[in-house]
């Protein structure tokens, strides 16, 4: 229902009695402001520069390098390198490069000596030629490795003669490891019998600028199979077959390549004769074919550990077997071991060949011959860049008749090693330098 109007209107007469009078109506009001003194202001402008940096990088390029003996035959397992990139050379002796950068390269085998060739890119065939390490040896034994007056003896020889290199042990004829040793094998079985510190001997060899071997001898130890029998074969001798039995002797080369040593020589890595053999024979025959496998095998595995550490290897062998058409029983053939070994040590003892062999009513008579006919009979018969490197008897023997082994052997080109049990070696045995 609407209000009447006459009541709205004496509202809002009333309304407008009581309140402020209205004011008529003026300008907007303005805003009352505190005005601050100006601040001084700096104006900076930045310029920026954009530089844009041009790296040249240096060409690079394919290459081949090809590397030989002196007698132009292709050289395996050579590394070549060029700058940070390395590569071993294949059966042909080449080592293929791509997309290198130019420079020095160097190519390195162990039991060679180090090459070096200057290559700025322009050839895309680079040959080189590595000379076979050429060793003349004494062997220490570990009386005189014990005793620093006569090892300092050994070191005047070498000073004052063509001897340039020494023979240590690791493990010899006793069954012993010769230093301390971290072979947890040796300590389990009683082998460790310390008698020399092999770094401080090497660091006086190095200082001499020798090269330094380490001898083990391998498959005969009387300690090893008296604790671990089921590694023997008979006698005193581990079975060569027994791959188990491998992990010790390689074990021990692989610690004496860390401490120093430039190369491992495995002596014993054969068939036992006498005795020991016949009792194979009857009770557990083998077959030539078998005997040279395993003792191949063992070596093979050893070259495969040994040289990616930097050391090389070489063994010994029966002199017998380079004139002998088969293994004579103990596994051990030149051609079984070429390519290989970076170098084979026939011990030729003239006084060990029986009476009337090679033509000599006494082959300990004819030093010389025996050895000329030795090594002239097992040369032709190693292939694959393996090494002939003899050891000559140095025991029951003067100065003349040593010379004359030592003639035959330098004839040859082969170097030597001379071996006395003792460690008693002669100034006058021995090539003098030449002024």
């Amino acid at each position: 229902m609407k209000r009447p109007i006459v009541a709205l209107v004496v509202l809002a007469a009333l309304f407008s009695s009581c309140g402020p009078q209205a004011v008529p109506p003026g300008p907007e009001p303005v805003q009352s402001m505190t005005s601050l003194a100006p601040v001084p202001t700096s104006t900076t402008t930045t310029t920026t520069t954009t530089t844009t940096t041009t790296t040249t990088l240096p060409p690079t390029f394919d290459v081949t390098v090809a590397v030989t003996d002196p007698d132009s035959a292709p050289l395996s397992n050579t590394t070549v390198t060029i700058g940070d990139v390395s590569v071993t050379t294949g059966d042909d002796g080449v080592a293929a490069f791509t997309a290198v950068t130019a420079g020095p390269i160097e190519a390195t085998r162990p039991g060679w000596l180090e090459s070096n060739a200057d290559w700025v890119g322009e050839m895309t065939q680079v040959d080189m030629t590595l000379e076979p390490r050429i060793v003349r040896g004494l062997r220490v034994s570990s009386y005189v490795a014990a005793d620093p007056v006569q090892f300092d003896h050994l070191l005047d020889l070498a000073a004052n003669s063509t001897v340039n290199t020494l023979v240590f042990d690791t493990k010899d004829e006793t069954s012993k490891v010769l230093y301390e040793s971290d072979s947890e094998f040796a300590a389990a079985i009683g082998s460790i019998d310390p008698m020399y510190d092999p770094e401080e001997l090497l660091a006086k060899a190095r200082d001499a600028g020798l090269y330094t071997i380490t001898r083990i001898v391998t498959f005969e130890d009387s300690i090893w199979v008296r604790e671990r029998p089921e590694h023997k074969l008979a006698g005193n001798w581990i079975d060569p077959a027994n791959r188990d039995a491998w992990e010790y002797p390689l074990e021990l080369a692989e610690e004496a390549c860390g401490l120093g040593f430039d190369e491992i020589q495995f002596d014993y890595v054969r068939f036992p004769t006498g005795r020991a053999a016949a009792v194979v024979r009857q009770q557990s025959p083998t077959t030539q074919e078998g005997r040279t496998a395993a003792v191949s095998a063992f070596l093979t595995e050893a070259r495969d550990r040994l040289h990616p550490l930097g050391c090389a290897i070489s063994a010994d062998i029966f002199a017998i077997v380079l004139s002998s058409p088969n293994d004579q029983g103990i596994g051990q053939m030149p051609e079984a071991v070429s390519g290989i070994l970076d170098a084979v040590s026939p011990m030729i003892y003239p006084s060990h060949y029986s009476d009337g062999w090679l033509g000599f009513p006494e082959p300990n008579d004819a030093p010389g011959p025996v050895v000329a006919n030795a090594l002239d009979s097992g040369m032709p018969r190693l292939s694959g860049n393996t090494l002939m490197r003899p050891w000559l008897q140095a025991f029951y023997y003067n100065g003349s008749q040593v010379a004359a082994e030592i003639t035959e052997a330098e004839t040859r080109g082969t170097g030597w090693i001379l071996w006395n049990a003792g460690g008693n070696y002669a100034e006058s045995w021995l090539p003098q330098l030449e002024d």
